[in-house]
């Protein structure tokens, strides 16, 4: 067992931010920790770095406990939080050999997590001159330095943009392999895209914990897809099965599909014979979108 948390609460000034959280996650796993904003998901993961206390419970990370071997737990886990803290005036190098210092890495790891998180072409830049994308890179690359078997990611994809955000989801892909990683995020399309299991949190209580297979199980689906120009309506209701189409923003729709068969490679071949051409096409999880909604509809 990779990471065991036994009723873990957290509170500020009598103000109770966690309630009685526990899970437990295997070696190997990727779980999503799915929640609105404010819902504890930070705190949680602060916890479990060490970084705070939790008001009572405990959390073990490969059999030791966090409140008795923290240091050593340390150690074992990458974090990367949801505001980077990094120095912005070093060269990507200077930074990464800063951290081996610290965990006393050998150099050559530097190379490899360069090369791991494809920031090979901007090592002659300074931190400040980076994308927030190729910072975020520069914060994993950090994370990874020492080789933890455990990687705790605090929303990792916010404030990215389009192209920033699928460079750094194929980044997370790929690095999961061989990790454990507890991602937490207030998108759903990052758990689609990246977990094996999502935790969904509200008020700061486990309101949901579900492997994706279970509600992946869909008898519909909805496929959103981005033309380079509007269609009507009508027209998208030809590739079949489908039973509502909703125009959301200009030239982008939402396809209700009456099938759990992926749909995507219809609408792709419907563009194509269309003469459109695709900006984005990615299929939503229904089931997931409307547990989400359902569980946390009272949070604001």
């Amino acid at each position: 067992m990779s990471i065991e948390v036994n009723s873990i609460s957290k509170s500020y000034k009598n103000q109770p931010v966690l309630k009685d959280i526990k899970f437990k996650m295997s070696k190997g796993e990727v779980v999503g920790l799915l929640g609105p904003n404010g819902a504890g998901k930070s705190t949680l993961m602060k916890i479990l770095t060490g970084f705070i206390s939790p008001s009572s419970g405990e959390a073990s990370i490969n059999g030791l406990q966090l409140t008795k071997a923290k240091t050593d737990i340390q150690k074992q886990i990458g974090y990367l939080p949801e505001h980077n803290p990094i120095y912005l005036e070093m060269y990507i190098k200077e930074y990464l050999n800063f951290h081996a210092k610290i965990f006393k890495t050998p150099k050559e790891r530097i190379d490899k997590v360069i090369e791991q998180t494809k920031l090979s072409q901007e090592t002659g830049k300074r931190i400040y001159q980076l994308s927030k994308g190729y910072r975020q890179r520069v914060g994993l690359a950090a994370a990874l330095l020492h080789d933890p078997e455990i990687l705790i990611l605090d929303e990792p994809t916010t404030g990215l943009d389009p192209n920033q955000l699928i460079e750094i989801r194929e980044l997370i892909k790929s690095i999961s392999k061989n990790k454990t990683i507890l991602l937490s995020t207030h998108i759903m399309q990052e758990v689609e895209a990246i977990c094996d299991r999502v935790i969904i949190i509200n008020k700061g209580e486990i309101v949901s914990d579900k492997k994706m297979e279970d509600l992946n199980e869909a008898s519909q689906q909805v496929i959103e897809v981005e033309f380079n120009y509007r269609i009507e309506e009508v027209a998208l209701k030809e590739i079949g099965k489908v039973v509502q189409v909703k125009n959301t923003t200009r030239f982008k729709y939402e396809i209700t599909f009456d099938t759990g068969v992926d749909k995507r490679p219809d609408v792709f071949d419907f563009a194509h014979d269309k003469g459109l051409k695709i900006i984005e096409l990615h299929k939503k999880n229904k089931n997931l979108e409307s547990l989400f909604i359902e569980l946390t509809k009272d949070s604001q």
